[in-house]
């Protein structure tokens, strides 16, 4: 957050950090040994870089940040300066996460409103909450199958539920993806 003195004739929300979207562009972090890491705000980006924590590795072409001294180029990409022991990744089981796994909908009907959560084998039968037994259905859906399997209602579901591969979560996450990015992405 930018911190403002306030001065005679001085706007603080026009100035406001709110109002910068540049300071919220995607930059991607790559450990020291260029494995992707994470991605994070500009205004992140050149706090590692400011502090020495990170090197930049590529620019945006044609945006940069300028000072009343100074002009610096947009940072794309960023590498960390020390390794970061990073442990096994794996995709944690969220409701979010299960509808981004779904695609955003319905695996019994292919609807896209009013998405909730469902047990293919009910709680109450001994269902687990696990990566295979929790799907995204409708309200319409998940009410009409209520406390049955699939089989038993009748209902297919459009795709077998499984847990997904933290790369390709990933990539299905991140949304557009910047071209200089992918060749350290593995896309």
């Amino acid at each position: 957050m930018i911190v403002f003195e306030k001065y005679n004739n001085f706007n603080e929300q026009e100035y406001s950090s709110d109002l910068h979207p540049i300071l919220h562009t995607r930059v991607l972090v790559l450990n020291q040994s260029y494995e992707p890491l994470t991605v994070c705000s500009t205004q992140r980006a050149f706090a590692l870089i400011f502090l020495t924590k990170a090197e930049v590795i590529e620019n945006y072409k044609d945006k940069f940040i300028r000072t009343p001294n100074r002009k610096y180029p947009l940072p794309s990409i960023i590498r960390l300066q020390n390794y970061i022991k990073v442990p096994y990744r794996s995709v944690e089981i969220s409701r979010k996460n299960i509808i981004k796994r779904d695609n955003s909908t319905c695996q019994y009907c292919g609807s896209r409103i009013q998405l909730t959560i469902d047990h293919i084998m009910p709680k109450s039968r001994g269902g687990q909450d696990t990566w295979e037994n929790l799907g995204t259905a409708c309200i319409r859906c998940n009410n009409s199958k209520g406390n049955r399997t699939p089989k038993e209602a009748d209902m297919k579901l459009m795709s077998t539920p499984k847990k997904p591969n933290y790369i390709m979560f990933l990539k299905a996450t991140l949304g557009k993806v910047e071209d200089n990015w992918k060749q350290y992405l593995f896309f």
